[in-house]
């Protein structure tokens, strides 16, 4: 157990380098993250504080949020969260690598953890619009494409499929939102749900 961080501070630190290492394509991202049962309760840890974060920076800064309330934020963020377990799941069964699930959520939590935590200071000092929401989107994409290759040692077939999987839980969940939380309505100011 010497392999894995005492602390959450020092599981933060080596996924930092991870997410780091991730980045840049480097082989050796694995080795920062812990993949044990402590380790996927210390990602879900890190996700859920990235989320809250997230959710209620624009009230404690009290700058727009785009007219979705605080609670409707977590409950979006929860539900699309699901979905996208559930379809990952899904993906990996079907190409027999569900052993890859935990490590996938263990690096996936920590980077969503990451790019949460900057995008949401970015846009807080204003530096989100376009620009910024386009680097993100980027950096995403090339977390979960080496994800996928890296941490759970997949083909790009199986990567293209993984993160189609992905896009279709989400695609799912917004819809599942909208159909109960229609977003327009609140930005609107009308009463919505």
């Amino acid at each position: 157990m010497s392999d894995h961080p005492s602390t959450f501070l020092d599981e933060l630190t080596r996924a930092a380098r991870g997410c780091v290492a991730l980045l840049v394509g480097d082989k050796r991202a694995a080795g920062y993250f812990d993949f044990s049962q402590r380790g996927l309760a210390g990602s879900f840890i890190a996700f859920l504080l990235a989320t809250a974060f997230s959710a209620y920076l624009p009230d404690l800064l009290h700058a727009p949020n785009g007219g979705l309330p605080t609670w409707k934020a977590l409950l979006v963020a929860a539900l699309l969260f699901a979905l996208q377990i559930g379809f990952s799941a899904l993906a990996l069964r079907q190409i027999k690598r569900l052993d890859g699930l935990v490590p996938y959520l263990v690096a996936d939590n920590w980077s969503s953890f990451f790019i949460s935590i900057g995008s949401s200071l970015l846009a807080a000092f204003g530096f989100g619009g376009d620009f910024g929401i386009i680097i993100v989107g980027l950096l995403v994409l090339v977390l979960e494409i080496n994800i996928a290759r890296i941490i759970v040692t997949l083909s790009p077939w199986q990567i293209a499929m993984f993160l189609v999987a992905r896009v279709v839980g989400v695609s799912i969940g917004l819809v599942i939102f909208g159909m109960f939380f229609p977003i327009f309505s609140a930005a609107a100011g009308t009463p919505a749900g």
